[in-house]
């Protein structure tokens, strides 16, 4: 039986928030009054979608943004766990659930050499339309009043895992708040990690203590994911 490793992406995989990143493609790399003011509360893709609209409307091209996307840091370690992910997938399976985009993840992840790690990507799709510009839609609509309205990550790796074989240990590897919801569904014997100092590790935190579920293992870098996997496929 296989292990399924599912990550967050910004600020687990890399060390940032490629939502964020972005404006760096922007020749003053900073966004109007009007823009940031039109973002509501838990409707993150529709105001990215207005940035990304704003960003078309400056004439930088879809090559500017995936050249300034591929300089995005990873998370140190990550590089090394994705690798050895890759080397190993007759043992270990892959995915990525985040509340990005598909052209985002995937520039990076091909910019490194990483995208034969990841198996599938579950985010919000993007796309370059017929004037270059990018276009972003929400992933799926759902009735979770812990998530945004988006994307409820639960949902997805419950779909995800009833769709398939049981995977022997699943590992969850996150940083947010929106990574809480789909922890919900591990099992005894799984792991969720949380990066240490982040949101997902306070929450955690605060859970009852007694209730059963997966074990925590907090994390600084991949290589103590890493180590973990490891562990956990000669166990």
């Amino acid at each position: 039986m296989k292990t399924l490793m599912v990550f967050d992406f910004d600020h687990t995989v890399v060390d940032d928030n490629s939502d964020t990143w972005v404006i760096r493609c922007l020749p003053d790399q900073s966004l109007p009054d009007k823009v940031k003011h039109s973002y509501r509360k838990g409707h993150w893709t529709e105001f990215m979608a207005t940035v990304m609209n704003y960003i078309g409307e400056q004439e930088v091209s879809a090559d500017k943004i995936r050249s300034v996307m591929e300089d995005i840091p990873f998370t140190p370690g990550m590089s090394d766990l994705l690798t050895f992910i890759s080397e190993n997938k007759r043992w270990v399976d892959c995915i990525v659930i985040s509340d990005a985009n598909t052209l985002f993840i995937d520039w990076i992840l091909r910019a490194a050499g990483l995208g034969a790690a990841v198996d599938q990507v579950f985010t919000n799709p993007a796309s370059v339309n017929e004037r270059g510009r990018v276009e972003l839609r929400c992933h799926h609509a759902h009735d979770c009043a812990r998530c945004p309205v988006n994307l409820c990550k639960r949902r997805v790796l419950e779909v995800y895992l009833a769709e398939r074989a049981q995977y022997r240990r699943v590992f969850y590897v996150g940083d947010g708040g929106n990574d809480l919801c789909p922890t919900s569904c591990l099992r005894r014997g799984d792991v969720v990690m949380p990066r240490k100092g982040y949101t997902l590790e306070k929450l955690l935190a605060k859970r009852d203590t007694d209730a059963p579920g997966a074990r925590v293992v907090s994390w600084s870098s991949g290589a103590e994911i890493l180590q973990e996997l490891k562990a956990s496929l000669t166990s």
